[in-house]
């Protein structure tokens, strides 16, 4: 039991600790919470060793797992598990020592980059995506594309 001195020192703290509560901005108040602003989104601000390139939602996903494509640390799938049960992908992490960025583009600097960043264009009439193979550019592999697509109705 808190004796009476305890709760004016209690009440008095209160009414001191809600004035400076309204003094404060929204920026302020944000900070001061708990959770503080909340965290980047991973791969938001640039300071990781991976590009993400995210392949379908988070929400759909109920828990993950990251596996290694080729030698280590180069290139990684992180899969997802739905409620379902069944697993697929959810992004490619790219290191940072296998692309790089232009402007707003990834450009990809070895042939496993290239593949995973070429070939995961979605077939409209089946609404899967197409392997269109290592390109060094979107514009080889497109142009190869076409002309298997050229091909196979000629």
């Amino acid at each position: 039991m808190a004796t009476r001195t305890q709760r004016r020192a209690a009440k008095r703290n209160l009414g001191k600790a809600q004035a400076a509560w309204r003094d404060m901005s929204s920026r302020t108040h944000a900070r001061r919470q708990p959770s503080g602003r909340g965290r980047a989104k991973p791969g938001a601000r640039g300071g990781g060793g991976f590009f993400h390139i995210e392949v379908r939602p988070r929400r759909e996903f109920r828990t993950f797992r990251t596996q290694d494509v080729g030698k280590k640390g180069g290139l990684e799938r992180v899969a997802g598990k739905r409620a379902s049960g069944s697993w697929d992908t959810q992004k490619w992490l790219i290191s940072k020592e296998h692309a790089h960025r232009v402007g707003g583009r990834l450009v990809p600097d070895t042939a496993d980059a290239r593949k995973r960043l070429y070939s995961r264009k979605v077939n409209p009439k089946t609404g899967r995506r197409r392997n269109l193979g290592t390109f060094n550019t979107r514009a080889a592999a497109e142009k190869h594309e076409r002309a298997v697509q050229y091909f196979k109705r000629h």
